[in-house]
């Protein structure tokens, strides 16, 4: 009998985890009975009363595991952590807030049936914020456009993963994952099925204009050298323009002298111009610095708390 694994982050989700736990098993017992299950919660130092109801949980069925932190190590490491700590032959991530259609769950195995290693669900509509889902759009166009490698529309991480593309990813190594690049860069047989966004079911998202702004430098910096080749080629041109312009100045005032006053107005504009360029891409530079940093002080993803209903056979 085959075995899914449905990986949960958790961060404040108490009023969430135990009707969608619920909602899971469910969907096993009635659309999924011919497989094994486990539900993985991996809580992020939640503060409210989600770890109670999510050890009540376990308590209750054993196929419900969980993996608390020792403290908040933010979402992109707890999730991808999480998922190398699955056991199924397949690994299914959403969300706890019910913004990820549990439902879907029966179309990603049928999918994955049909021999496909990734099955990742896009969202062609959403009923989230407008803004926030619009500058999504426009920020994934945007990666798509400049980066190396292909990359997904609309793609949260709700999806499931072969264990074959699990075991992949344990080989990484990578203390700052950015996981919807990796789908795309590691070349498995993929597909991609539509739908249409919810609204959270309760609570207040932990996501902010920062969190977000971090995940879209993770991806930028992680799959494009783009902009810092254009931060070289800016370089070259506004200093030959400049080398232009400080020529016809100097000429028309040798011919004119008198005639011709520079005035401080063009030094000044220059200066404003050339500083405001610099301190862009200075602060692009910055981005990639620190993503080399993370990668190479190779510190864990997570330090846990601990473990309930699980060994510690995975990394």
């Amino acid at each position: 009998m085959k075995k899914i694994s449905v990986l949960i982050p958790t961060y404040n989700e108490q009023e969430n985890v135990k009707p969608l736990c619920l909602e899971i098993v469910k969907i096993f017992a009635e659309k999924l009975q011919n497989y094994d299950y486990e539900i993985l919660f991996i809580d992020n130092y939640s503060q409210d009363k989600t770890r109670e109801i999510i050890e009540q949980l376990c308590a209750d069925n054993k196929k419900i595991k969980a993996v608390f932190n020792a403290k908040n190590f933010g979402a992109i490491r707890s999730s991808f952590y999480g998922m190398l700590q699955t056991t199924g032959d397949c690994t299914i991530g959403m969300c706890a807030d019910f913004q990820d259609p549990p439902e879907m769950i029966t179309e990603f195995v049928k999918a994955w049936e049909g021999g496909h290693k990734i099955v990742t669900g896009k969202k062609h509509k959403s009923h989230e914020n407008p803004a926030v889902y619009f500058l999504r759009g426009l920020y994934y166009r945007f990666l798509k456009k400049i980066a190396e490698t292909k990359q997904l529309e609309q793609f949260t991480g709700f999806g499931l993963y072969d264990r074959s593309f699990i075991d992949v990813l344990r080989t990484l190594e990578d203390p700052m994952p950015y996981m919807r690049g990796m789908v795309a860069e590691l070349g498995f047989a993929h597909a991609e099925i539509e739908y249409v966004q919810p609204k959270r079911r309760a609570g207040k998202t932990s996501n902010n204009w920062y969190s977000l702004y971090d995940m879209a430098m993770l991806g930028i910096t992680s799959y494009t050298k783009i902009v810092m080749r254009f931060a070289t080629i800016s370089g070259f041109l506004i200093s030959g323009i400049s080398f232009l312009v400080a020529m016809y100045y100097l000429i028309m005032k040798l011919i004119f002298w008198n005639k011709f006053p520079l005035g401080t107005a063009p030094i000044i504009i220059s200066i404003f111009f050339l500083g405001s360029i610099q301190l862009f891409f200075i602060g692009f530079l910055g981005e990639y610095i620190l993503n080399i940093n993370t990668r190479v002080m190779k510190r864990p993803l997570v330090i846990e708390e601990k473990r309930i209903n699980m060994t510690r056979e995975r990394i």
